[in-house]
């Protein structure tokens, strides 16, 4: 394309400068990091990439048929920006949604393109379980039953976002902290992930070869975790077409969340109601990105 389509232009007030943004230390007190040494081969890595291009390279009546409203099961969906028909610009991007049930469900539905990526996303929710350590920081040591609720939906995600003729006037996905209890991203060699520091800077997170970003959710926070606190954001490059590949865990839609016994009587406050996951979800799902603006629907009146 030559030019961006008016829906897709950002508003001002919305565009967020990078050029000058510095880069993140590994070692600065943000919630989300790289990790390298995480038994996931570079073969693996690279079939997750590749799998996304061939999926996004197919013509547009291919993908349409995952559409939300035409798609042969409700564990695919493919669409574009967040939340499109609310949102005052769309995101310059397309991305395809699957969850996961189990292995024979995988095989029956999801995209060919994407099939023979059951085994790499073994492999990474094998990496989740054997990270329970790291988890068990947010949520204060629970149970390993109360664990595996609170991680009871997997899901992956492939975002893809095409070059950008003008690309300061876009974003590729807008400021938001992504909702449920842990998110792996494998970034391609362009990256485009910043995060918002405490002090108000944007930070990028550089991709860097071999590594998954590690990063905790929304959904630590209603449970009493102050630690959680890091807001990302793409900006759209015009470098080349990029992708993107976050495989996220979240509570089973079943599940109450809300503040930990042992939180409130160590602070002394409520600050969040209990509720029910699939409340939270609809909320998430029904605006568009505003940072972590959805975290007041579970605030205490």
């Amino acid at each position: 394309m030559s030019y961006v389509p008016q829906p897709f232009v950002q508003p001002l007030s919305e565009r967020i400068a990078t050029p000058h943004a510095h880069t993140c230390e590994a070692a600065q007190p943000i919630d989300l990091f790289p990790v390298v040494n995480h038994g996931v081969s570079v073969e693996l890595l690279q079939l997750l990439k590749t799998s996304a291009h061939t999926f996004f390279a197919q013509p547009p009546e291919k993908k349409a048929v995952y559409l939300k409203e035409v798609s042969p099961s409700r564990l695919v969906k493919y669409g574009t920006s967040f939340v499109p028909e609310k949102e005052k610009a769309i995101e310059w991007k397309d991305y395809v949604s699957m969850l996961y049930t189990n292995n024979q469900e995988v095989l029956q539905y999801w995209p060919p393109q994407c099939r023979y990526m059951e085994y790499t996303y073994k492999v990474a929710l094998d990496f989740l379980k054997s990270s329970m350590e790291m988890v068990k920081r947010v949520v204060e040591k629970k149970t390993e039953d109360r664990m595996n609720r609170l991680m009871g939906t997997q899901m992956v995600n492939m975002n893809y976002h095409p070059t950008c003729p003008s690309h300061e006037l876009t974003i590729g996905v807008g400021r938001h902290s992504d909702m449920g209890m842990l998110t792996v991203l494998l970034q391609d060699g362009i990256g485009g992930l910043y995060v918002k520091l405490d002090n108000g800077d944007w930070a990028e997170i550089p991709p860097l070869n071999r590594a998954l970003v590690i990063n905790t959710l929304q959904v630590s926070h209603p449970m009493g975790s102050t630690k959680v606190r890091s807001i990302g954001f793409e900006p759209q490059t015009y470098i080349g077409s990029r992708v993107s590949v976050p495989i996220l865990t979240a509570p089973n839609p079943s599940e109450k969340i809300g503040p930990l016994p042992e939180v409130v009587k160590r602070d002394g406050v409520v600050r969040y109601k209990e509720l029910l996951f699939q409340d939270y979800m609809n909320n998430f799902f029904g605006q568009p990105h505003d940072g972590k603006k959805s975290l007041d629907f579970a605030r205490a009146d």
